[in-house]
């Protein structure tokens, strides 16, 4: 699963990214986002790429209780595209969650041991995401979830599972605004080979949600 990931790279190297004009700065570094936070979100509206936040937890546009987020914060890539709450977003809303690294767990002499983990070759990067729009009477939500699909070989040893990271070539097919063949992206996210990675363990500061700033990414090694 992607329970808590990073997110602090410059604004102007994202939006060059991703051909977006500058405007008014707003993104600022985060070193501990947790599920229910506003996460930096690319999307594509058929014309151009569009860059905002979203809530991190998917609420369907079918919800009867908007806390449902809190238990879709993930969405498993073997399953996702025969399941009611994700295949229609697959088929049409799909978008970029942009981060530089997440952390797992790995359970050591008893307990768990926090672990910062990034591609050793990127900056930043792209989580397969989903997204949909929830209204219920003046409120409304928009909202997202993570791919997450089972632990490579470098994985496996901290955790059973890892999040989706697209390679930086496939992000513009993923965001296209076009209805897709979910058995074709199915396969896609099943067959995915991500970036090398790298990892080094933190402080367990970071398990606290409430907890900020760069003390959460400092490695013990």
């Amino acid at each position: 699963m992607c329970g808590r990931f990073t997110f602090t790279a410059e604004e102007h190297e994202i939006l060059k990214a991703y051909g977006i004009a500058p405007g008014d700065s707003w993104i600022e570094p985060r070193y501990n986002i947790a599920p229910g936070q506003q996460v930096v979100t690319v999307v594509n509206d058929g014309e151009k790429n569009r860059i905002g936040q979203l809530k991190w937890g998917l609420v369907p546009v079918w919800a009867k209780d908007p806390s449902i987020g809190y238990k879709m914060i993930n969405a498993r890539s073997e399953t996702a595209h025969e399941k009611p709450s994700f295949k229609r977003l697959l088929e049409r809303k799909r978008c970029l969650i942009l981060a530089d690294s997440f952390y797992e767990w790995k359970k050591e002499n008893g307990q768990k041991q926090p672990y910062r983990i990034f591609p050793e070759d990127r900056s930043f990067f792209a989580f397969a995401g989903l997204w949909d729009r929830f209204k219920q009477g003046d409120e409304e939500l928009v909202t997202c979830t993570i791919l997450t699909k089972e632990a490579n070989e470098f994985m496996e040893p901290i955790h059973s599972r890892m999040p989706v990271i697209l390679p930086r070539e496939d992000e513009a097919w993923w965001m296209e605004q076009k209805k897709r063949d979910v058995n074709e992206l199915h396969d896609y996210l099943i067959n995915l080979q991500m970036d090398a990675l790298d990892a080094y363990p933190v402080s367990t500061y970071v398990n606290h949600a409430k907890n900020e700033g760069p003390a959460c990414i400092e490695s013990l090694t």
